[in-house]
């Protein structure tokens, strides 16, 4: 299927640093650096170049802030390592219900009734207390992202629908 399909999608993103994240009408967080999993939809016209443009924000290639996840995205310490899409389907919110809690509530939902659509990994120092390293919190957490996505599509019985796991920098 092309991007043009749409679907529902998963960034995995890397915060290298401690953060403090002003994302609008949120207002300020601080999240310590570690592994993140923003959940949202991309179901218009132009499918999943939603996450095309994410991407740029990632890069500093766009400052525009139209959603929460903009604000995380625009921060310097912030990277898209990989991005788990749902092809032809829409399971956001079951998605986002799969994942752990989100450390900002109302993060991504406020079209929906849960309770964030940004999900929080372990961090970097948590991970190495654990004998560990910050690549394999990521791991972690991509892990779980594709599993979410796998059991949200097979709840739908949607032959059509296709679950993958693409770049965080491919344009």
């Amino acid at each position: 299927m092309s991007d043009a399909a749409g679907g529902s999608y998963t960034l995995v993103v890397a915060l290298a640093d401690d953060a403090t994240v002003s994302a609008g009408a949120l207002g300020e967080h601080s999240l310590p650096a570690g592994a993140y999993a923003y959940t949202g939809s991309a179901l218009g016209a132009g499918g999943f170049s939603r996450v095309d443009r994410h991407r740029r924000t990632a890069r500093g290639d766009n400052d525009t802030r139209h959603w929460h996840v903009d604000y995380l995205l625009g921060h310097p310490a912030a990277r898209i390592d990989r991005v788990v899409r749902s092809v032809g389907v829409d399971v956001e919110c079951a998605v986002a219900e799969r994942l752990p809690a989100g450390p900002v509530d109302g993060f991504g939902a406020s079209d929906c009734g849960c309770p964030s659509h940004l999900a929080g990994g372990d961090d970097g120092e948590r991970a190495r207390e654990r004998g560990g390293d910050a690549g394999g919190a990521l791991d972690a957490l991509a892990e779980r992202a594709l599993a979410a996505h796998e059991a949200a599509v097979a709840e739908t019985d949607d032959p059509d629908a296709t679950v993958e796991v693409v770049s965080g920098s491919a344009e």
